[in-house]
């Protein structure tokens, strides 16, 4: 075990196996893995692994990263015993998201589980499949402002400046947690006026307001329109300024992404808003 205040230089390989999309496995993976933020990863990810063949194949590519002086970890939520026992005959450390953790349930339910294969969008409920497809439709639909249609039917409104997160975060809620999340950009005219766009005026009460630092909106604006007005520290500090006067003058929640990843901004945004969404 290396001290606490160690820096390693040394980057260490993780893989990601599911026999679905691998959504699950890679958030609780990554949970686990920011509590080590003085090594180095190198993440890859495998979905759809359903077959003992395939579960072969890929424990071939986890066992050629191990080294003797480099063991890369395995975050699995396989559910299908044969594919599952496949990949824990590999020599990486294999942390077993659902397995570990029948025993106990079926203890405490007196009941066994199936131990069968989730089907491949992983979710086990039509209707709950049908909700998450309807809320990414919408997302992209209603992406930066793109349609005014069916706005009433949103369950959050997320409102910022150009480049502070919203595509991401509106996509990651719809796709997690089937929420119809619909985003609009400020604007010059919204900054001079003090105003919310006509659009969104009346549905005050589901925006969600994202601010960022100048510095990290200057960078990111940059990488799109180097050198432009448009990506320059002065721009960038008044447009979040007048943001934050806007979302405090209309009682607008918000919260500064500059250094938060999507998956903590979307849940901050549900608890601030009490969204509880498909869980």
């Amino acid at each position: 075990m290396t001290n606490e205040g160690a820096t390693s230089t040394r980057t260490t390989p993780v893989f990601f196996v599911a026999g679905g999309t691998g959504i699950s496995a890679e958030t609780l993976g990554n949970l686990m893995l920011q509590q080590f933020p003085s090594v180095a990863f190198e993440r890859r990810k495998f979905p759809f692994v359903t077959t003992v063949e395939r579960a072969r194949e890929v424990r071939g590519v986890f066992d050629a990263a191990c080294t003797d002086s480099v063991t890369p970890l395995v975050f699995s939520s396989v559910s299908d015993d044969e594919v599952r026992q496949e990949l824990q005959q590999t020599r990486c450390a294999f942390i077993d998201l659902f397995g570990s953790h029948l025993d106990l349930i079926e203890r405490v339910l007196s009941v066994n589980a199936t131990h069968g294969g989730a089907p491949l969008h992983g979710l086990g409920d039509t209707r709950r499949y049908d909700a998450r497809m309807k809320a990414i439709e919408y997302a992209m639909e209603h992406d930066d402002g793109a349609s005014l249609r069916h706005l009433e039917s949103a369950d959050l409104i997320l409102v910022a400046p150009s480049r502070c997160g919203k595509t991401p975060t509106s996509m990651y809620l719809a796709l997690q947690h089937g929420l119809k999340v619909a985003n609009y950009p400020l604007v010059e005219e919204d900054f001079d006026t003090g105003g919310l766009p006509r659009p969104i005026r009346g549905l005050v009460d589901r925006c969600f307001g994202l601010l960022s630092t100048p510095a990290r909106l200057s960078q990111v604006r940059g990488e799109r329109r180097p050198g432009s007005k448009y990506a320059s520290m002065g721009q960038c500090s008044y447009e979040l300024r007048r943001a934050e006067a806007l979302y405090r003058a209309h009682r607008i929640p918000s919260i500064n992404s500059a250094s938060m990843s999507v998956e903590e901004m979307a849940a901050v945004i549900m608890q601030s808003s009490n969204l509880s969404g498909l869980l």
